[in-house]
């Protein structure tokens, strides 16, 4: 493994300066971006002394931040309190104070276009709003996912338009995050970071200040090595899902339980990893992520044909599901036009408010264009907005026994803990479970269809 050499010498009066600053905890820390990787990162930084301003375009985010009002389910309020109320962060829509800022973080989306290109334009529209403000003594850290050569090929020359020279006037380095919303056991400080400098000095300042706040900092060779670490990390999960995904439909066809299948397969204590099959991939890195790698790949006149398979089951997923329900409908003479589903859980993943590329906003398309009429509960997420080119928008409805009874069917697809399954399956008449989670439920499971 890499490890990080002492470059800094008493000549380069700059980075040492700057290092020396970052090991005090008196560098002051700027955040653009102020979403799940932003906030959880501006806090952490927070709450070891570092002095932090964040940045967003959204104005409400940012009055919400300066009044100590939490909104990122992985920050606890008593640490964004904290913060606030010491004067150790601090929100703005101001970009001129990025002038203030010893140290950059880019904590922006990296979506993808219609057409499934990378859509870089929050990185860009960040980094030009830093070029404005660059000066000698700063160090610039992208932790937005994207593709292998981003950091070097499209952040590196918009900063040294100014003429500030990286690795002596200014510092740059990609360190990708690693968030799971939800994930009780590991945090921004307890799961470990990947880091890869532009150059070595960068490097050098750069592991400084991760190891300030995170246990384990993990150098590579460059930018662009940190760059395809992440997006391999959520390509393995995606091509793993898409296998369990794929042997699900056969299994279906073959009349067997994937989810035994799965869960047996788990016992092994070696040669294998446990994913699970659903009605798809959702969240703001699996379904994308990959996709970054793809299209890069083409530069080199190479086809991940692999990876591409892998996305297109994924996708193919939420339609088996739709098949599912005209399947599980037909079982009890009943069509899925005009049939009332009952939707439960959109969030892409249980017990969060994120609903980022969500297979159940497609899953509830797809119902609607054949004619279905469909309502959905789920405690974290109210409101379903118009999206993207979708005009659909749908208000949580309250999980009684009337709703349950009244429904034609009820379509599991997100397994939210708080959601008493077994009076689900004890009121409703028919019940579609993608996610299994079902398994615990004993008694009425003629009612129930597995995916």
């Amino acid at each position: 493994m890499l490890t990080v050499q002492n470059v800094i010498t008493d000549e380069d009066v700059v980075a040492k300066a700057l290092k020396e600053k970052v090991e005090k905890h008196e560098a002051r820390i700027g955040v653009i971006g102020l979403g799940y990787v932003g906030l959880p990162l501006a806090v952490e930084k927070g709450k070891v002394g570092f002095p932090v301003t964040g940045f967003d375009i959204n104005p409400a985010r940012v009055d919400r931040v300066n009044a100590a009002d939490n909104y990122i389910g992985d920050v606890k309020d008593e640490d964004l309190k904290d913060v606030v109320q010491s004067g150790l962060l601090i929100a703005t829509t101001d970009f001129s104070r990025l002038a203030e800022c010893d140290v950059i973080i880019i904590c922006v989306p990296t979506p993808l276009t219609i057409t499934r290109d990378p859509d870089i334009s929050y990185m860009q529209a960040s980094t030009e709003e830093i070029r404005k403000y660059l000066r000698p003594g700063q160090i610039i850290t992208l932790e937005s996912t994207t593709y292998p050569g981003t950091t070097e090929q499209v952040i590196l020359p918009l900063l040294e338009k100014t003429g500030l020279k990286v690795g002596r006037d200014f510092f740059l380095a990609f360190s990708p995050e690693r968030v799971d919303p939800g994930n009780k056991r590991f945090s921004t400080k307890n799961t470990s970071k990947v880091v890869g400098g532009m150059t070595p000095t960068c490097l050098e300042i750069a592991y400084s200040l991760y190891t300030q706040t995170i246990s384990n900092v993990v150098p590579v060779s460059s930018p662009a090595a940190a760059e395809l670490t992440k997006v391999f990390e959520n390509t393995y999960r995606a091509v793993n899902i898409a296998m369990v995904n794929e042997l699900m439909m056969l299994c279906d066809r073959m009349g067997i339980d994937i989810w035994e299948v799965v869960e047996a397969a788990g016992t092994k204590p070696f040669g294998i990893q446990t994913f699970y099959p659903g009605p798809g991939v959702g969240g703001h890195c699996i379904p994308i992520d990959p996709f970054y790698l793809t299209w890069k790949a083409r530069e080199y006149d190479f086809h991940t044909r692999f990876i591409e398979l892998a996305g297109e089951i994924n996708v193919e997923v939420s339609y088996y599901v739709i098949n599912k329900v005209v399947r599980a409908l037909n079982s009890v003479n009943k069509s899925l036009k005009d049939a009332k589903i009952f939707v439960l859980g959109v969030a892409y993943k249980k017990d969060i408010d994120d609903m980022r590329e969500s297979p159940a906003l497609k899953i509830i398309e797809l119902l609607r264009k054949q004619g279905a009429s469909i309502t959905y509960h789920d405690p974290y997420i109210p409101v379903i907005e118009p999206h993207g080119g979708s005009m659909l928008h749908l208000e949580s409805v309250p999980l009684t026994d009337e709703v349950l009874a009244n429904s034609d069917a009820v379509l599991i697809l997100t397994d939210h803990t708080a959601v008493d399954y077994e009076r689900v399956v004890d009121k409703a008449k028919l019940v579609v479970d993608t996610r299994n989670a079902t398994k615990n439920v004993l008694s009425n499971r003629e009612k129930i269809a597995k995916i």
